[in-house]
Formats: C-alpha cells, sequence, structure tokens
C-alpha cells in the first residue's frame, strides 16, 4: 500500500463533524434499519465483498485493517469482529471516500434497499459495536459546519440514522470547527454510545460512536458568539424499533436497572464548557 493510501496521514478524526449538510436525514421520516441481522456472521474479508464496486479499493483497506487488529482484541471481541471497527475508523487516500463516508450517506437515504449490499458488513459491525458495554450517560459533543434552525427548536424530536461519532472533551472539536462562518456544537446527552478508541485507527482520543437511529429530542438552543449555536439534545428510546438488533438477545441499550441509567449533566455545566473553549478562541 502506498503512502497516498495510508490513512495515517490524517491525524483529526473528520467523522466527529456531521459531512454531508445538505443530507443529514434529521428531519426524514424513514424506514427502520431491518433485514441485515438474518446474515451469517462472516470473515471481514467475506462480508465487504458485496461492496467492491461501491466502496474504492475495499479489499487492500480490508487487509490493513486486519493487519493492525490485534490478535486477542478488546471487550471479548473476535479478530474479524475488532477489524470490522478499525476498518469504519479508517480514511481513503488519494481523494477517494472513505468506507464509513458512504454507508452514512446510505444509512440517510429514503430507499432502504440501497443498503442491502451492506447487510454482510453491518451483521459484523453492529455484532461487534453490541458487544462493547454501553458507556455510562454522559455528555458528548459534535459539530457541524453549517446551522439549521428549522430542524433543531427547543422540543423538536430528530432521529440521527446515520452511524454518528462524538468526542468526550469538546476542545477536539476545535480545529475541525474553525473560527469563522456558522458553525454547530451538538451536547449529548448519551445513555447507549460505545467507545470505540480500543479499536480505532485513531486511538490517541476517546470516540463514542452512537449508532444509527438514534432517538433524540432538542432540550435548549442558544447562541454564545456571532455565528456559533450550542444545541443541547437529550437521547430518548423510541416506541418503535428504528434499528434491528444484530443478533438475538443484543441489548441497544443499557438495561434499565443500570446503576449510571440516569443523567446528571446541566445547561450550566455544558455552558461553562463552552465558554471555557470559545471566550478565548472564537
Amino acid at each position: 500500500m502506498s503512502e497516498k493510501h495510508e490513512s495515517d496521514v490524517q491525524d483529526t478524526n473528520s467523522r466527529l463533524l456531521i459531512e454531508d449538510s445538505k443530507n443529514s436525514g434529521n428531519s426524514k421520516i424513514l424506514g427502520p434499519i431491518v433485514g441485515y441481522a438474518q446474515e451469517p456472521l462472516l470473515p471481514l474479508a467475506d462480508a465487504c465483498a458485496p461492496l467492491a464496486s461501491i466502496v474504492h479499493d475495499i479489499s487492500t483497506y480490508v487487509s490493513v485493517a486486519l493487519e493492525r487488529t490485534p490478535d486477542a482484541p478488546a471487550d471479548g471481541l473476535t479478530h474479524d469482529e475488532a477489524a470490522s471497527i478499525h476498518l469504519y475508523t479508517m480514511e481513503w487516500g488519494d481523494g477517494n471516500r472513505s468506507l464509513s463516508s458512504i454507508l452514512n450517506q446510505t444509512l440517510k437515504t429514503d430507499n432502504r434497499e440501497d443498503l442491502r449490499p451492506w447487510f454482510k458488513y453491518m451483521k459484523l459491525f453492529l455484532t461487534a459495536l453490541i458487544k462493547i458495554p454501553c458507556m455510562p450517560s454522559q455528555t458528548a459533543w459534535r459539530g457541524e459546519r453549517k446551522y439549521k434552525s428549522h430542524e433543531y427548536s427547543p422540543g423538536a424530536q430528530v432521529t440521527w440514522w446515520a452511524f454518528s461519532s462524538c468526542a468526550t472533551s469538546i476542545d477536539a472539536l476545535e480545529s475541525g470547527l474553525g473560527n469563522t462562518g456558522e458553525r454547530t456544537l451538538f451536547s449529548i446527552e448519551l445513555i447507549n454510545a460505545r467507545n470505540i478508541r480500543a479499536h480505532s485507527h485513531f486511538q490517541q482520543e476517546d470516540e463514542l460512536l452512537m449508532l444509527p437511529g438514534t432517538y433524540m429530542e432538542v432540550h435548549t438552543v442558544f447562541n454564545p458568539a456571532a455565528d456559533l449555536y450550542i444545541v443541547h439534545l437529550r437521547q430518548m428510546i423510541p416506541n418503535e424499533m428504528l434499528l434491528e438488533p444484530p443478533f438475538e438477545g443484543a441489548y441497544l441499550y443499557p438495561k434499565p436497572r443500570s446503576p449510571w441509567y440516569k443523567f446528571d449533566s446541566s445547561i450550566a455545566q455544558i455552558k461553562s464548557s463552552v465558554e471555557r473553549i470559545f471566550r478565548h478562541k472564537f
């Protein structure tokens, strides 16, 4: 693999920002994500075979992900399960779109049939993610270089249909958001995020991954500086299934009796975090 193909050349995690502002999918009513769970659990190379015409040079990146994954991964994952997460976190070289970028765009499209070539990979990937314990409820951060007021009014319900990466520290978003233009910081009270740091290409920072079909309510919106908006979201368990569990007995959400199954953040804490960063830098 040439240097231009190596994902090592990127040292910032672009997945912490919403990529396609024109197709966020948050205001769309889409069908649930179902059908993939019936697929057999395959080795990573076989699970990615249907993506050969969709993702550039997928076989090469699969080989690299398998090579970089330890033989005994954390969280009790198999080698192929852990490698499926590593593959998701890799960036593609030479201007080609990564697997994660294409998958997440497909998750936000109206036609669920477009997901069918992804079913085998999704079976392996989501099986791996569900085996990682849910993080205790906490506020995490995600950014967007735009503000869409029609989607984020207090009291509104939104569904993020893609896999969404969040940072545990607001500092991780500073360089990606920049200093000018419309910017949105999402502070999100999460209840079922998975920390994929141990399996990620970007192991220098925690990365909390939200599952597709994450359902949330807009709690507050405020504007602490010019063109900078803070949207505080609270995740809720939907009444209807939005994401099919990958296997029988899988828990998408924490068990209600978990002692940490409650929110302890406050708007004052969120504002304090924002002001700490942006008072001097924006």
